[in-house]
């Protein structure tokens, strides 16, 4: 047993010295320390040893198991250094190699676009409100002056959340100016600029989410002309000095009389595009006088206070700024369109 003892020692330390991973370190050490190992075989047999010859034989099958453990440990300990040695190496960084600078973004056009219409604003002593995109028909139609049946307020084209056609995706920021009116101390002065949604992407100045910016005035004395004039005022800050604009007659329930806004095509300078639809204007927004009516359901005495209010595409006011052709680039976040801004 002597001789059984000192092969497994020999055969076993040399096998660790050999090792030359974890996985086949713990291998060898099931092998030889195991329960079902080669020294655990060997002492299962000490019973059929005399009594005198069982102490000399355990004193030295402890030794070997002692041996054996401390060369895996050693050996363990050495492929730990190895390998964290190897990482270093891999992992290793150069210094003297140029760096990458991070690429840093910048604002979107249309939000570029849209500080710049509030500055505006904001300069002629306007306040900028916001408020809830789920609106109530309450404010999103009634108290605008949109009775039942009128075409906007048609499945077709409003995003509702209620078969009573009570709640909904609000289809413009006009509910803001019912709040202004009914929480807002008189004169009023303000812009409310926001999310909107309508079920409208037929062409090229179009999309089912995007943005208004709607604005109103009440006070004593306020006529069409102020509209005309401030409006006129607020395009030749965007685009420049002598910007081409024109006004045509027009329709909403909110407002009477009515108007629609149109600047000159910035892509073909009136001569008709696609960008255009070959008319040579986009129509930028509608406004108009506010309707008597609408004062009334606000607490308003319209025959004390007039006002005027208008709701003007962010995404077309944004196109004419930076001279984009399709409406669509503006929500694509192509990287390539973004970084010519």
């Amino acid at each position: 047993m002597k001789e059984q003892l000192a092969e497994i020692r020999t055969q076993a330390l040399a096998a660790v010295e050999a090792a030359g991973d974890s996985a086949a370190l713990d291998a060898l050490r099931v092998k030889y320390l195991g329960k079902k190992g080669e020294l655990t075989a060997v002492l299962k047999q000490m019973g059929r040893l005399s009594p005198e010859e069982r102490p000399v034989i355990g004193q030295l099958a402890n030794e070997v198991r002692a041996s054996l453990e401390q060369a895996i440990q050693q050996q363990s300990e050495k492929l730990e250094r190895a390998a964290l040695e190897a990482r270093l190496k891999l992992e290793a960084v150069d210094v003297t190699i140029p760096g990458k600078a991070p690429v840093l973004g910048h604002k979107h056009p249309m939000y570029e676009a849209l500080d710049e219409i509030k500055d505006i604003f904001v300069g002629m002593g306007f306040t900028v409100l916001d408020g809830p995109e789920i609106e109530l028909a309450e404010y999103n139609f009634d108290k605008l002056n949109a009775e039942e049946g009128h075409p906007s307020r048609d499945w077709s084209d409003t995003f509702y959340f209620d078969t009573d056609s009570r709640v909904m995706l609000r289809s413009q920021t006009s509910p803001m100016q019912v709040r202004a009116m009914e929480t807002m101390d008189l004169p009023i002065r303000i812009i409310a600029p926001g999310r909107v949604y309508r079920k409208d992407e037929v062409d090229a100045t179009h999309s089912p989410m995007f943005h208004q910016v709607e604005g109103m005035v009440i006070d004593k004395g306020v006529t069409m002309a102020d509209l005309k004039g401030t409006l006129n005022l607020v395009m030749e800050k965007l685009y420049g000095k002598g910007t081409v604009t024109r006004f045509r007659p027009h329709h909403f329930p909110f407002t009477e009389p009515s108007c629609e806004m149109d600047i000159q095509c910035h892509k073909c300078h009136g001569k008709g595009c696609p960008t255009c639809k070959g008319e040579g204007w986009i129509e930028v927004l509608g406004a108009g006088m506010i309707h008597p009516h609408v004062l009334e359901m606000a607490g308003i005495d319209p025959d004390v206070y007039s006002g005027w209010a208008f709701g003007m595409g962010l995404e077309r006011m944004a196109m004419g700024r930076f001279k984009i052709s399709d409406l669509r680039l503006i929500f694509e976040n192509d990287v390539r369109f973004l970084e010519q801004f």
